[in-house]
């Protein structure tokens, strides 16, 4: 195969070392690739010119934003053009007549909610990842956060995109208006398409009225079933609560053991909640549901570092991992049930776990019925990663069972390209091939990602 020549690439990045540590995203144990170069351009013209670039030259694309992600979406493969959006960082309006924001998509997700809080507006998806994760890996992913309970993930706040298409053509989607039903909604074909459709290069964000920090409160739980039922009293009874986490033991212990904070490691589940009212009555539906200690934050300050103990779970999961095993490392799942079948998948986690006698602790977004367990593995050991990847797979096929989907915010990737397609089904599965070739027919953006291998 002939190596296509770099230097008619303006601002490409060919030092090894320098791409190597574009290979990846977060994901654990899923397989990169040597991409030929990166560029990181600072307009739209500039990826116009390097899509075209890489059509003349038959390499294919892989665009990255921060690297956050935790499916292996921005993966590089072998001998790909890496368009790092990082340096498209600027907040080009913020409107408060209207309440919308106008960004580039390497803005990072906190910058834009403290832009609008200056503004007296607020930017409501709050990914774990907020004070890393670029909006635009967000809107390829469709991420969702703590606040999604109640205020609904990246695309309820898109209003509309600018996206470069795989034959160098820019498309402007959506409108600035809260109001607008003209044609099919593109928009939201591209919100959460991974980089599989198009480059996005311009965001319009809608924005909300800012308002007062909510009350928290903790429920400790004999079990994490007890915790999930919890959940389902709450959302049964009518409320309404802000933000409802649930923290497993496992994740309490790791968390300690990361940053100490005087957290119940004792505590086999805590659920933290907030809610702007009734926050009495949601701690009623906790203790009918078994809750053993309830108690509430006294200001602003302790609830912020209860919140900041939640987004902690991931980085005091991998010191964990590497705590126990030497070569250790995480398959983190992301998987979404009604909330009623919320308690049952928490039993049946345990169960799976304890069957092929690794360690998986249980983090989510318990009032969208979304959970990560998080499984321990030994990178070393190959025995140790298959029962990693099995009790994945036995999590995935009783969450799809139960009326679930097979990711709730991290999106596909390279990680459930084939629970994916288990979920579609053959119908759905040509439906999406088709709207990939329509828009992609050399399939080079970003291919391998989301869908399966025909």
């Amino acid at each position: 195969m002939t190596i296509p020549d770099v230097n008619g690439l303006t601002g490409a990045l060919t030092d090894p070392d320098l791409l190597a540590s574009y290979r990846r995203d977060e994901a654990d144990l899923c397989e990169s690739g040597r991409p030929l170069a990166v560029i990181r351009p600072a307009s739209t013209e500039e990826v116009v010119a390097a899509v075209k670039w890489a059509a003349e030259h038959g390499v294919p694309i892989v665009p990255q934003g921060a690297r956050t992600g935790l499916a292996g979406g921005a993966n590089a493969i072998d001998g790909c053009l890496i368009i790092s959006m990082v340096n498209m960082d600027r907040i080009l309006e913020i409107d408060r007549s209207n309440r919308i924001a106008v960004v580039q998509p390497g803005v990072i997700n906190a910058a834009i909610s403290r832009a609008a809080q200056a503004e007296g507006l607020r930017y409501p998806p709050d990914p774990g990842s907020w004070e890393t994760s670029t909006i635009g890996g967000n809107v390829a992913t469709n991420a969702g956060g703590m606040c999604c309970v109640k205020y609904g993930v990246t695309t309820e706040y898109v209003l509309g995109l600018e996206v470069v298409l795989a034959d160098g053509r820019v498309l402007r989607t959506g409108r600035r208006t809260p109001k607008g039903v003209a044609g099919y909604d593109l928009t939201r074909l591209f919100v959460g398409s991974e980089g599989t459709l198009g480059i996005i290069t311009e965001i319009t964000l809608a924005l909300r009225p800012a308002v007062e920090d909510p009350l928290t409160l903790v429920a400790v739980f004999p079990s994490t079933a007890a915790a999930g039922d919890a959940v389902n009293r709450i959302f049964t009874a009518g409320l309404a609560p802000a933000l409802l986490e649930l923290v497993d033991q496992v994740h309490l212990k790791a968390i300690e053991g990361y940053r100490p904070m005087g957290l119940d490691t004792s505590a086999k589940a805590l659920l933290l909640a907030a809610a702007d009212t009734n926050l009495d009555a949601i701690a009623e539906q906790a203790r009918a549901a078994g809750a053993t200690d309830i108690w509430q934050a006294t200001d602003a300050v302790e609830a912020a570092e209860l919140l900041q103990a939640r987004r902690l779970a991931y980085p005091a999961m991998e010191k964990l991992a590497l705590e126990t095993f030497e070569h250790g490392g995480l398959i983190l799942d992301d998987i979404a049930v009604p909330r009623t079948r919320l308690a049952e998948l928490l039993d049946e986690i345990e169960l799976i776990g304890a069957k092929h006698g690794l360690t998986v602790g249980v983090v989510g977004h318990a009032g969208d019925g979304n959970l990560h367990p998080n499984i321990v593995v030994d990178r070393a050991d190959p025995a140790s990663v298959a029962k990693g990847h099995a009790i994945f797979d036995e999590i995935m096929e009783r969450g799809l069972a139960m009326g679930g989907t097979c990711t709730g915010e991290h999106g596909v990737g390279l990680l459930k390209r084939d629970w994916l397609a288990t979920e579609l089904g053959p119908v759905g599965l040509d439906i999406q091939r088709a709207i990939k070739h329509a828009l992609d027919p050399t399939n080079r953006l970003n291919p391998g990602k989301v869908l399966p291998a025909v």
